[in-house]
């Protein structure tokens, strides 16, 4: 079996949103792929999150959202799960891909290609 080639890769990002349990998570993993702004979206199952939320301590039930990007793409990821998000202020953390596979970040490229640029452009 081949190793894989990993090494450095700047350019890619795992953005992670919560959600409540009664949202639908997978129409919202769906919206984000369908439109290219994740390659890829994992829901997580249900945990119990505790935070602070207008000077009380908070405990509710939610699901994480792991979604896999390119830097290029974050705006606009971003800006559709502002749009999408229930939350006043949903969590949004990007953090960035420090190493990866080469096969699998080439397919997080292709899959997140911004098809309406390239038509833009010609």
């Amino acid at each position: 079996m081949q190793q894989a080639s990993i090494r450095p890769h700047p350019e890619y990002v795992i953005v992670l949103t919560t959600l409540p349990p009664d949202r639908d998570a997978a129409a919202f993993a769906r919206a984000l792929v369908e439109e290219r702004l994740a390659a890829c979206v994992n829901i997580q199952p249900e945990m119990e999150s505790v935070y602070r939320w207008k000077d009380r301590v908070e405990q509710d039930r939610e699901r994480q959202i792991v979604i896999k990007t390119r830097v290029a793409r974050v705006d606009a990821v971003i800006g559709r799960i502002e749009q999408l998000h229930p939350y006043e202020v949903p969590e949004l953390l990007v953090i960035p891909v420090l190493a990866g596979s080469e096969r699998y970040l080439g397919w997080v490229s292709g899959a997140t290609e911004d098809r309406n640029a390239d038509s833009r452009d010609r």
